[in-house]
């Protein structure tokens, strides 16, 4: 059994990140659930990963180039397992440890320098501890550091392989 093209796969990678971010806005716009500043976080890193997909698959690099795009990948992967990891945190405290809402992620990056929001975003806030969506038991910030950790593996894999 042959495995596909180094290249192929890098595709099913950037189909990988859109459907999540299809399912993102679905979600926002479909059912209507307002995403948090860490949602919003881990889109972001979604995002990130699709473009190094996307980049390895067109440009189907050897070398440094190839360096270049899985550091990206690799970055945007560990910026978003850290954003959903904390979100998972901050949804399995206990009631009484739950910090207080806060302004939205629009707000904070209009009236505070881009340090001070950021530091305000991974404090967390009440609404990033609700979980109002579930799927087999894990919430979606769950399954956003699943899927990350899976596709950085997949792809990592996927670009330092010997075949095509």
């Amino acid at each position: 059994m042959t495995l596909p093209s180094k290249r192929v796969l890098n595709s099913l990678g950037f189909l990988a990140c859109a459907g999540m971010m299809a399912f993102a806005l679905y979600v926002q716009y479909g059912l209507r659930l307002e995403p948090c500043p860490l949602c919003v976080l881990q889109r972001i890193a979604v995002i990130g990963m699709g473009i190094a997909f996307l980049l390895l698959a067109v440009h189907n690099p050897a070398g440094w180039a190839r360096r270049i795009y899985l550091g990206l990948l690799g970055l945007a992967a560990i910026g978003g397992a850290v954003v959903a990891g904390r979100h998972v945190w901050l949804q399995n405290l206990p009631p009484d440890k739950v910090p207080s809402c806060g302004p939205g992620l629009s707000y904070m990056l209009d009236n505070f320098p881009l340090g001070d929001a950021l530091k305000m975003v991974f404090t967390g806030s009440g609404e990033c501890a609700e979980i109002a969506w579930q799927f087999l038991g894990l919430s979606m910030p769950a399954w956003v550091l699943v899927a990350v950790a899976g596709m950085a593996v997949a792809g990592f894999w996927n670009n330092l392989r010997k075949a095509a």
